[in-house]
């Protein structure tokens, strides 16, 4: 005769709580025998600590109603594996630390229930059981790890993005923006995303977009460089690309590319001189009785 899964469940849960620690500390130790001692992913006592919890988890699983291949829907065990997962990602361990993890943690269960007094057809629906649940717990935990390895990875490079458009202050409302490499899609959006935040910041009349570390100009690039100035002038600044070499002019001809409207010099030095000339033409078209039109001014002066 067969016996019930349910009944089972019931046993392995009472066997956890029981031999809850039992199994926690042969689990902290099975993970240093595999990963060494020196593992950087966890420090001393936070194994202990998150042992507690999965061990808790899984017998909260077993004790409940779901259907054991879909064990990670039990809200408990869900969050402990994930919890453990990115831990370990978060930490730089390697992926097959946090696979090795759970396959610990099913033989210091399986340990356990060995020394419990399983007859032969129990015996096969715990280990069954065991089985459907922890593989469950692995195949998240996996899948958790790539995820969070991602997620890492992406705001890393956000961040490399962000220090490699770094916004500077110039002058008293004059602020640059020194471009080094290609100017692809994403890299565009955080300049033009820094660089606003900064005028707004700093009550910036005029913003250098310095373009000598660029090494090409493209239609891509200069498409994303007219969409930057657009937006720098919805924010009431002027705008002024520099470091057009005569290399990057003839590409920008030959493409035809129409940057008539844009303010452009060919040093970041020449760009400073025009936007201070900018900021002094602002200040005095401030002063009641001066007429509008001071950077149209400027501009017939390039």
């Amino acid at each position: 005769m067969s016996t019930p899964e349910s009944a089972v469940r019931a046993r392995l849960s009472e066997v956890l709580t029981r031999r809850g620690a039992e199994i926690a500390d042969r689990w902290v130790q099975l993970q240093e025998e595999r990963t060494g001692t020196g593992s950087e992913s966890l420090v001393e006592g936070e194994w202990r600590e998150e042992a507690d919890l999965l061990v808790e988890a899984f017998r909260a699983c077993l004790a409940g109603d779901v259907p054991l291949v879909r064990a990670t829907e039990h809200a408990g065990l869900h969050d402990a594996v994930v919890d453990m997962s990115m831990r370990r990602a978060r930490a730089g361990a390697a992926p097959t630390e946090a696979s090795l993890a759970v396959f610990a943690l099913k033989e210091a269960v399986l340990e356990a229930v060995r020394q419990e007094s399983f007859d032969t057809d129990e015996l096969y629906v715990a280990v069954l059981a065991l089985n459907r649940v922890l593989d469950a717990a692995g195949a998240l935990c996996f899948e958790t790890f790539v995820l969070g390895r991602e997620e890492i990875i992406r705001r890393q490079s956000r961040q490399l993005l962000e220090a490699s458009t770094p916004v500077v202050r110039l002058w008293r409302h004059v602020l640059a923006v020194p471009l080094i490499g290609n100017l692809d899609t994403a890299r565009s959006q955080v300049v033009m995303e820094n660089l606003l935040e900064a005028i707004q910041k700093n009550g910036t009349l005029v913003a250098i977009i310095d373009i000598t570390g660029v090494p090409t100009v493209d239609t891509s690039v200069a498409q994303h460089l007219i969409q930057t100035v657009k937006a720098v002038r919805l924010m009431g600044a002027e705008c002024v690309v520099s470091g057009v070499r005569p290399a990057i002019a003839q590409t920008i001809v030959q493409l035809g590319i129409d940057l008539s409207d844009i303010l452009t010099r060919a040093t970041l030095a020449d760009a400073l001189e025009t936007s201070m000339r900018l900021t002094q033409q602002e200040a005095f078209r401030s002063e009641p009785g001066v007429a509008p039109g001071w950077a149209d001014e400027v501009q017939e002066g390039r």
